[in-house]
């Protein structure tokens, strides 16, 4: 799940809500939208083909 920040930044942030905290977690912050879905896919990748 990508939004945006208000500083005009990106973060990735899991999809699952952490029990420990009750938040998702932060995968990562990027400039741009564009980056933010790369790396999303990237992730999605390698959760299925496991490196």
């Amino acid at each position: 799940m990508i939004r945006k920040l208000p500083s005009g930044g990106y973060r990735l942030y899991s999809r699952k809500i952490n029990p420990k905290t009750g938040k998702r977690r932060n995968l990562g912050t990027f400039s741009t939208k564009e980056a933010a879905v790369k790396h999303e896919r990237q992730i999605q990748f390698f959760k299925r083909q496991g490196g």
